[in-house]
């Protein structure tokens, strides 16, 4: 297996840490931007997409900070795909940072536009 390519996005929210944490790691949250819809059992979450399903694991978390998941069905790998919540000290601006892996640069290219377009989904779901 080649060499996985690690890379973050930001994306500027206009929402309260609070209420953006609680979209980024439950399942009612994650279902109103991420996922048709997302079920939890003993830290292992389901989405559901148009008829399919994929499966991933808790990996960590820390309220109003981080949470990052690890896709079941790659199991041969280290990666995981993370959102943090990141604040200005200055400005007190919040931004969404993900963190995600690729095998390669085109795949980087359309997670990119995927994650541009699910975060799209996000603000829209916070009002943003």
């Amino acid at each position: 297996m080649s060499e996985l390519i690690k890379y973050q996005l930001e994306y500027p929210i206009h929402s309260s840490i609070n209420i953006l944490y609680k979209r980024l790691s439950n399942p009612s949250g994650l279902s109103e931007w991420f996922a048709d819809d997302v079920h939890i059992r003993h830290d292992i979450y389901t989405f559901f997409w148009d008829g399919s399903e994929q499966t991933a694991k808790l990996l960590k978390k820390k309220e109003n900070q981080f949470v990052r998941f690890h896709w079941l069905d790659n199991e041969e790998d280290e990666s995981y795909f993370e959102f943090t919540i990141q604040v200005d000290d200055l400005t007190n601006d919040v931004s969404l940072i993900v963190t995600d892996f690729a095998e390669d640069e085109k795949e980087q290219e359309e997670n990119t536009l995927l994650w541009d377009t699910q975060v799209e989904s996000l603000k829209h779901a916070l009002g943003s």
